[in-house]
């Protein structure tokens, strides 16, 4: 269940509390007054976090819109082994012949 603050109008207490998400919009009993006290909006806490979470959080924000560009130069297929995949010398196996091995329910038409 997440943590949700409110604030109370009538006595000024700010409180937390966990509820379920459908009871989101709903205001919450103020624990000092009694009286209902709406939701109040308020920045995430993150100082509390760990390191690695941090990290991950950075991580992810960073992907989204920055994504990871390629530092080869040369172009797809060139064949001094940059990270591009090139052609073997060694003849493989037709596909025809290797599907019936590996996938045996699979008939052939």
């Amino acid at each position: 269940m997440p943590l949700y603050d409110y604030a109370c109008p009538t006595c000024a207490t700010e409180f937390d509390a966990f509820r379920p998400m459908s009871d989101a919009a709903r205001p919450s009993p103020c624990p000092a007054c009694g009286n209902a006290a709406p939701r109040r909006i308020s920045a995430p806490r993150l100082a509390g976090l760990s390191k690695a979470a941090l990290a991950a959080h950075a991580t992810n924000e960073r992907a989204s819109h920055e994504p990871r560009r390629s530092s080869h130069v040369c172009g797809p297929g060139c064949s001094h082994g940059g990270g591009a995949k090139g052609f073997s010398a060694v003849a493989e196996k037709p596909a025809m012949k290797t599907f019936p091995a590996k996938r045996p329910w699979m008939f052939s038409h």
